[in-house]
């Protein structure tokens, strides 16, 4: 049997990791840029989080919800400490796409309607409903094709007010990444959440935060969304949660109420899960990640923004992105093969850095060294072609 090859592959085979390092069965390491897709928030292998797995699964390692699970409990009290939303509820399931479908579910459930907002280069999932608010049609079916959906323009608040003047009463959620990840790094202004917050109160809409990729502290914040100081009805989590675990969940306000079989999950909140989700967030408390990625982050924002060839900087925190010119297009490769730095990508040639929260200044360091070196390269070779 082969597999379904649905994945464009690097051909590096990582075998060991270690912080914000990882080394191929050939014994090369590479800086880790990327933490897979923005998952490893507190670092590879991280000892407190080796340990708090290994202890659970002497334990008891799986049963479903329909037992009592403590450990479900711990973690929706330390998540509501660290988050600063201990008044809201805690759902638990396994990943972002599973995070943002039942978010708008639930939303449904809550207001009976039908119509959801959502934003041009959004991404928020390949499940039924998620990929249907998700602005790319390479993820989508035509099972998947709904008219519940109104797609407007990221940060354009006059399109946002007139769109709820004409289906404020239909329109059941409004979905938006307070950064967005896949679409590369597009941060949504502090006035455009406020707009959503106010129309949403109008209207009875529910907004809902997707905070899979953005949040988690990598901004700095422990959401993103709490840059503009306003409060979102609910919010979606994955990625950085577990550390590599899955695990996934949503924080909903208490005006929202739950009733029995709405939502369901059947490895969701598990014992590991929770043990890996608890482990993150000691690990964040205990070492101060959020502070670092604020420190970190500046000085990878400051000294890439003195590097001209670099355009249209932008991000908060450890979520940072810049376009690269044509010319430069084979600078995320490069990187890769001569330098041994992972990075990401959203096209058309940006480059996406999402590490772990607790990347050391010296490992930015190297990465700014190694890009500028890269940069002189592809330039000589521009030069002598």
């Amino acid at each position: 049997m082969n597999l379904f090859d649905v994945y464009p592959i690097n051909e590096v085979t990582i075998v060991k990791a270690k912080g914000s390092y990882v080394w191929s069965d050939k014994g090369e390491q590479y800086l880790d840029l990327y933490g897979g897709h923005a998952v490893i928030s507190i670092g590879h292998t991280h000892p407190h989080w080796v340990k708090r797995i290994e202890e659970q699964l002497e334990k008891i390692a799986f049963y479903s919800n329909s037992i009592r699970i403590p450990l479900q409990q711990e973690l929706a009290a330390k998540l509501g400490k660290l988050s600063g939303k201990e008044d809201y509820q805690l759902f638990l399931c396994n990943s972002g796409a599973e995070a943002n479908e039942n978010a708008l579910k639930l939303a449904s459930f809550h207001n009976g309607r039908k119509k959801i907002v959502a934003f041009s280069r959004s991404f928020h999932g390949r499940t039924s409903l998620a990929v249907a608010v998700t602005d790319n049609k390479n993820y989508s079916a035509p099972v998947n094709e709904t008219d519940s959906v109104i797609f407007l323009p990221f940060n354009d608040e006059q399109a946002l007010e007139a769109c709820f003047s004409k289906h404020g009463k239909e329109i059941s959620s409004v979905i938006i990444e307070g950064i967005q990840g896949v679409g590369g790094i597009n941060v949504a202004e502090e006035s455009f959440l406020k707009k959503i917050r106010s129309l949403c109160d109008q209207y009875g809409a529910v907004y809902i935060a997707d905070s899979v990729q953005c949040g988690y502290g990598r901004t700095g914040k422990f959401f993103s969304h709490d840059f503009a100081g306003v409060n979102a009805d609910i919010y979606t989590m994955a990625k950085g949660m577990g550390n590599g675990f899955p695990v996934a969940g949503l924080i909903i306000a208490p005006h929202i109420r739950p009733k029995h079989f709405q939502l369901g999950t059947t490895f969701g909140g598990n014992h590991l899960a929770c043990a890996a989700a608890l482990a993150v967030l000691e690990v964040m408390e205990e070492e101060k990640l959020l502070g670092n990625a604020v420190m970190v982050g500046k000085f990878l924002r400051d000294e890439l923004g003195a590097i001209p060839q670099l355009k249209n900087l932008r991000g908060r925190g450890l979520m940072i992105g810049f376009d690269v010119p044509e010319e430069l297009k084979d600078l995320k490769k490069n990187l890769l093969w001569n330098q041994k730095i992972f990075t990401g990508e959203a096209k058309p040639n940006v480059i996406r850095l999402l590490p772990s929260l607790g990347l050391k200044k010296k490992d930015a360091e190297q990465f700014i060294e190694a890009i500028k070196e890269e940069i002189q390269l592809l330039e000589s070779t521009i030069v002598q072609s």
